[in-house]
């Protein structure tokens, strides 16, 4: 089957290559929109805009959709599958995951302006969180860094440090273009805090829905 997969950047690449690796057997289909990443700033709308000629023809292409983006999938998943009758699969900061798995009750979300501001991550967090704390430090750039290649480490250390200052256990990667400094961050931690990111759930709600395809 044809998995298509996409995101703003280079958050995609890492999601596409662990699901062919996974999957090796189906064809995976990736598109990205470098010419305006990223989103993580930008409005719903204006971000709808983007994506509906991607979505279009993704959903003649392709069997089943990944939203490798955490700012899309958290604003717009219901708009696209109002669109699109091909099945698509959302990615979301693993706020569930974490609060189980904390034992300090201090947990962080690493993600864009706009995933924070999504109504879905408050749903999240008031769901999951509403006992815990949750901090969410500003990573308004990491993607921009990322995207071209300019990691900044001794911002991304600061960050990370002022965390573990806080008593964080548990760091929740809430975009796929921090997948590519997840070892990084790992290497940061050293063992003091948990680090998550959505690629093994993705793997298995993928491989659901292509066994109701077969």
């Amino acid at each position: 089957m044809k998995i298509g997969v996409f995101d703003s950047g280079v958050g995609g690449a890492h999601v596409a290559a662990t699901i062919k690796k996974t999957l090796p057997e189906h064809d995976i289909i990736l598109r990205e929109d470098k010419q305006n990443v990223p989103y993580g700033t930008r409005s719903p709308q204006e971000i709808l805009e983007l994506i509906l000629p991607i979505f279009q023809e993704l959903s003649e292409l392709c069997d089943v959709i990944v939203v490798a983006c955490n700012t899309v999938s958290t604003t717009l998943t219901s708009e696209l599958r109002a669109r699109f009758k091909v099945p698509i699969i959302p990615v979301e900061p693993l706020v569930r995951l974490a609060s189980e798995l904390t034992e300090t009750g201090v947990i962080a979300v690493c993600a864009t302006p706009t995933t924070l501001a999504s109504t879905h991550y408050k749903e999240l967090k008031s769901l999951y969180a509403v006992n815990l704390t949750v901090l969410e430090p500003d990573c308004a750039n990491w993607a921009f860094m990322i995207e071209h290649n300019k990691v900044e480490g001794t911002r991304i250390a600061g960050l990370v440090a002022d965390m573990l200052s806080k008593d964080v256990d548990v760091i929740v990667l809430g975009c796929t273009h921090y997948h590519w400094i997840e070892v990084y961050i790992n290497r940061l931690v050293s063992g003091r805090a948990k680090v998550l990111q959505p690629e093994p759930d993705i793997i298995a709600e993928l491989i659901q829905v292509l066994e109701q395809l077969a």
